[in-house]
């Protein structure tokens, strides 16, 4: 999953970061609306984490550029106000959730995996394919019943190409889906991280390069 933090309040927003990465999360940062809007413009996310009181362009403004765009951006939005007409009225412009400031990290998790869920259809709670099952709620991955250790960006591709069904993922893709905005897309991150996987996985070798198009598990 993809999110980006809209936040002006910069500590926040780096904590908030941290925590969401730590998930295993691919999360970018803009620190106003304006910032937003670009980077909405140009990534695919799965959510929005939108701080309402935004400066250059209000967050109230990107909720309905956002709801009038058609995009497939789940919102969830951020507010110190706690008064339920402030709620409503942010739900009615468009945002599928609301959550008031402090809150618990927790629970902002917890929405922000139900927004993903409804941003794309859903995951299996396992993905299983040539003897690889990955628990999605659990974050563990067994080969052939033999338990798997992996770290988050090598747990974050195999979930991609386990979802692909038998199709070719691009490296870009998974750039996309995996990483954030800072990766050098000339890295060859992902062919370290997809190296890395095999070994891990053992043999025989499942997941098989695609010269100049990319990686799938048959």
């Amino acid at each position: 999953m993809r999110v980006l933090i809209a936040e002006d309040e910069r500590m926040l927003a780096e904590s908030i970061a941290e925590g969401l990465r730590a998930a295993a999360l691919a999360v970018d940062i803009a620190y106003d609306g304006g910032a937003a809007l670009e980077r909405l413009g140009v990534n695919d996310y799965d959510v929005l984490i939108l701080d309402r009181d935004l400066p250059v362009v209000h967050g109230d403004e990107v909720c309905r550029r956002l709801a009038v765009s058609g995009t497939l951006v789940r919102v969830l939005m951020l507010t110190a106000a706690i008064d339920v007409r402030s709620r409503v009225s942010g739900l009615m412009m468009g945002a599928d959730d609301y959550l008031t400031k402090p809150f618990a990290f927790e629970e902002l998790l917890a929405r922000v995996h139900a927004l993903g869920r409804r941003s794309r259809p859903a995951d299996p709670p396992k993905l299983e394919r040539m003897g690889v099952l990955l628990d999605q709620a659990h974050r563990q991955v067994f080969r052939d019943g033999r338990y798997v250790p992996l770290a988050r960006k090598e747990f974050g591709v195999l979930a991609e190409l386990l979802r692909a069904n038998g199709a070719v993922v691009s490296a870009e893709n998974l750039l996309e889906k995996v990483w954030d905005e800072h990766t050098d897309p000339f890295t060859n991150t992902v062919r370290v991280t997809v190296m890395k996987l095999r070994r891990k996985l053992g043999d025989p070798p499942i997941i098989e390069t695609v010269p100049g198009v990319g990686y799938r598990i048959r």
